[in-house]
């Protein structure tokens, strides 16, 4: 298991799912958890760390309230005296076919997915910058990658940290700042259990692995780029799909 002792770590969008997992395997690998969602959805997330020994606190966070995002890794410094990872993983969707989507259905998906990102990626930037070292990992989409009927503002969404990170990834490398991007495909989530059982059988006939993935093996390839290990891969797309896109 890669070494994080002594890092100070912000995951958003920690309070279920794919960003439980990563503050959970992050506070195992020794580092300090900020876990942002909104109102109090962390706390749990912040319990079951603590409860096994690591050290977390929760934020509580609207990503789309961009004067409050802002804000989150200067408090974060002045907490904890630095800020070594950031996780950009809030993400919502709002499905439904082009001829039908409504603005504010396109508008609160850019706004959660991508816009938040660039907020808190920015806002990250002086510590980081300072320290002359850092890592931001933005958590994207197979959909993202290939594209799916009746999600073009998710894919949108997704796709857009894609180009993020690689533009990013130049800007900050000179200071040992690397930025990459890990592309889920269909994991196995409150959001897909809630699905009928047929819809699961055909998601799971596109996926080569033939079943869907686990939280900790997306999480497994975001403590990866975290780590001093991957200090050499910068503006990367990391796919844990099983194979539905290759």
């Amino acid at each position: 298991m890669f070494e994080l002792t002594g890092k100070v770590a912000v995951v958003t969008g920690a309070s279920r799912g794919i960003g439980r997992a990563i503050a959970e395997r992050f506070a195992q690998q020794g580092a300090t958890i900020v876990a942002v969602a909104r109102g109090n959805n962390a706390a749990a997330t912040v319990a079951a760390i603590t409860e096994r020994g690591g050290r977390a606190e929760a934020m509580g966070v609207d990503v789309t309230d961009r004067a409050a995002l802002e804000k989150v890794p200067g408090a974060v410094v002045e907490r904890h005296g630095r800020l070594d990872i950031l996780v950009s993983n809030a993400g919502i969707t709002r499905d439904q076919l082009l001829m039908r989507m409504k603005r504010d259905d396109w508008d609160a998906v850019m706004a959660t997915n991508l816009t938040a990102t660039f907020v808190l990626a920015q806002a990250s930037m002086r510590p980081m910058l300072k320290q002359r070292g850092g890592r931001i990992i933005a958590v994207s989409s197979v959909v993202g990658q290939m594209g799916n009927a009746g999600q073009s503002n998710y894919a949108a969404s997704k796709a857009g940290l894609v180009g993020f990170v690689k533009a990013l990834a130049r800007e900050v490398a000179s200071r040992s700042i690397t930025v990459n991007a890990v592309a889920p495909g269909l994991v196995d989530t409150d959001m897909t259990r809630a699905v009928t059982e047929k819809v699961q059988v055909d998601w799971t006939a596109q996926i080569p692995l033939g079943r869907l993935g686990r939280v900790d093996e997306v999480a497994a390839a975001v403590s990866f780029l975290a780590s001093d290990e991957a200090a050499y891969i910068t503006g990367h797309v990391l796919a844990v799909n099983g194979g539905m896109y290759m």
